[in-house]
């Protein structure tokens, strides 16, 4: 066998999955579920969130319906690269809140040989594709989209309505701001974007 695809066969291949969609799709309870499975195979793991998300816990990540998990809160995507060499597994909930550095630091983590597994928004409350997830989507080898249910008509909903009349780009928040709606009954507030249309 020639010396160098003999390496590239033994060498422990890392990849990136990412789990993405609306608010209430189940997209934190479905990151939880694969970190506790890579537990139970003594996988070593470990599991970051943005500082900015301090909504049900500081110190864990936890889904809608209450399902959690210990957590470390990062202030920026470069802090996971420092506090993960000694992990197999790294799981990244709330990726919308990181800025574009999270793409390059889950590409170096993969390119390590680790299981990088992210979880968050692809879709602001605009219905606009939501950075750093369609970068993280096109480089991923596996994709979950996740689908919660309007709760205007119970269809499945992909799409996260603001029901709050801020214009904030990021406004952190669960059911006191936002709700799940399907493509018919999303409804965008054509003068709140005019206004950010002006701020741009």
């Amino acid at each position: 066998m020639n010396e160098n695809l003999q390496i590239r066969t033994f060498k422990k291949t890392g990849h990136i999955e990412v789990i993405c969609g609306s608010m209430f799709s189940g997209k934190t309870e479905e990151l939880i579920r694969r970190i506790r499975r890579a537990e139970i195979a003594k996988q070593r793991v470990k599991v970051f969130k943005p500082s900015i998300d301090n909504r049900y816990s500081e110190f864990e990540i936890v889904s809608h319906n209450e399902q959690s998990y210990p957590s470390e809160m990062v202030k920026d995507a470069e802090e996971i690269l420092e506090k993960s060499f000694d992990v197999e597994v790294i799981g990244i909930d709330e990726a919308q809140f990181f800025d574009n550095n999270l793409i390059n630091i889950c590409q170096q983590l993969a390119d390590s040989g680790k299981r990088v597994i992210v979880a968050g928004l692809d879709q602001d409350y605009r219905a606009f594709p939501f950075d750093p997830m369609p970068q993280l989507l096109s480089i991923a080898e596996y994709i979950t989209k996740t689908l919660a249910v309007c709760v205007v008509c119970g269809a499945p909903a992909n799409r996260t309505q603001r029901i709050s009349d801020s214009n904030e780009h990021i406004l952190v928040g669960a059911k006191n701001y936002y709700e799940a709606r399907c493509r018919l009954h999303h409804v965008i507030n054509i003068e709140t974007e005019n206004e950010i249309s002006t701020d741009k």
